[in-house]
């Protein structure tokens, strides 16, 4: 029976130097500074063995976060097709709509909440908001959260 997989998180000036080698090595491969892996190991000098031994065990804290999650507020005023056309525009950037809440419309006015996965946005967020206050519907927005 294969033991339980666990994760920890480590401060990088603990970490033994093999293992930084290794995280280094891969750095330099996916940022294309070097073709190969024979290439990057004599780079940083680690054994190629050692890089085998450790390169599908370490990675960067940011790799291991997947979900890339914001909340957006709308102040919008009530027309008809508006929550549709703003959608339309989240959905086109690439980001998948989680959750939508909607306030019943007072005085012409109504407030929504978007939470968004945006692990597959096309563009920035900043770009993505400002296209979104440039609606002429829209009064606000506002990014109450973000998970990135």
């Amino acid at each position: 029976m294969k033991e339980e997989e666990r994760f920890y998180l480590v401060r990088s000036d603990v970490l033994p130097e093999s293992i930084k080698r290794t995280i280094e090595i891969k750095n330099l491969l996916e940022r294309g500074k070097v073709q190969t892996i024979n290439e990057a190991t004599k780079q940083v000098d680690l054994s190629r063995s050692a890089y085998y031994k450790y390169k599908d065990a370490v990675f960067p804290f940011q790799a291991m976060v997947k979900e890339k999650i914001i909340t957006l507020f709308f102040h919008l005023e009530d027309r008809t097709g508006t929550l549709s056309k703003l959608l339309n525009i989240v959905a086109s950037a690439g980001c998948n709509i989680l959750t939508i809440h909607q306030t019943i419309p007072i005085q012409g006015k109504a407030n929504v909440t978007l939470s968004l996965d945006i692990s597959r946005i096309d563009e920035n967020v900043d770009i993505l908001i400002h296209k979104l206050k440039q609606l002429e519907f829209v009064e606000q927005v506002t990014l109450l959260s973000s998970g990135v």
